[in-house]
């Protein structure tokens, strides 16, 4: 890594991107917290770049994991070899280390530092210290499938329009968590499949063989939309066995949302539920 000299950003990002562009083939980030680990997932998704082997603590890593929108992202690298997640129970300020470069990622006074050791020993000994706890740790298993084949999927099984609109509905979401009114990607995909009208068989089949959520879990979450006045159904008659529900949104204000405009709108009404 030719990151020789202390750098000064205005963001983490930045510092961040620094190191990658200078690190060659690989660079352990270690000890992000949930706002450090954010932007290098955001900063690896756009700019080409080394290996990252992260080593961070379990809590930040199963913090990541509960938001759709980052869990996804994170997938997705994974699954390009750019990115593998190790958990690590350390007290160390968050760092960028290869073979010939530390960085230490230090914010203050609305700014970010990477700081720079230049003793070639401390470099070397800082290496072989987190090489050692990359390789005895323990791996971070991120269920979440990446949303590149989430995207391509869902338009394989239910069309290009439908993925578009989850596409937008999800880029208007700060986070996917599902917590308090913030949605979940499982509601997400059956809103998206109502405001196109789609069988609950497909969405749920699609989810479950993407690996968003069990065919249950669909289930169970549509009954509580329609609970919650969201979502409606009506039932579509087979040639054998019982009939299929056709899912539609169930009120006005949803119905005349743009997909930019959904999430916002459903996240609104659960919260008076």
């Amino acid at each position: 890594m030719t990151f020789d000299t202390n750098r000064y950003e205005s963001s983490v990002g930045d510092v961040l991107r620094a190191g990658l562009e200078a690190a060659a083939d690989e660079l352990y980030v270690v000890n992000p917290d949930l706002d450090t680990l954010e932007q290098l997932l955001d900063v690896l998704d756009t700019d080409p770049g080394p290996t990252v082997k992260l080593l961070a603590a379990e809590s930040v890593l199963k913090a990541m994991s509960r938001d759709f929108k980052l869990a996804s992202v994170a997938a997705d690298l994974r699954d390009a070899d750019r990115l593998v997640l190790h958990i690590y129970e350390g007290t160390d300020n968050t760092l960028l280390v290869d073979e010939t470069s530390a960085v230490a990622v230090i914010a203050a006074g609305g700014r970010v530092a990477g700081l720079v050791a230049d003793d070639e020993a401390f470099v070397e000994g800082a290496h072989e210290a987190y090489a050692d706890a990359f390789e005895g740790g323990e791996s971070f298993g991120l269920r979440t499938p990446g949303i590149t084949a989430v995207r391509e999927t869902l338009a394989d099984a239910l069309g290009s329009e439908v993925a578009d609109d989850f596409d937008g509905v999800l880029a208007s979401m700060e986070t996917a968590r599902g917590d308090d009114d913030d949605l979940d990607e499982v509601t997400v995909s059956l809103l998206v499949a109502a405001k196109n009208e789609e069988l609950l068989y497909d969405i749920s089949k699609w989810g479950e063989d993407v690996g968003i959520a069990s065919k249950a879990t669909f289930s169970r979450t549509k009954s509580e939309l329609e609970e919650a006045g969201l979502l409606d159904t009506e039932k579509v008659p087979i040639d054998v066995g019982r009939p299929r529900l056709r899912l539609k949104l169930a009120d006005d204000r949803l119905q005349d949302a743009s997909p930019a405009e959904l999430a916002s709108v459903a996240g609104s009404m659960l919260a008076r539920n």
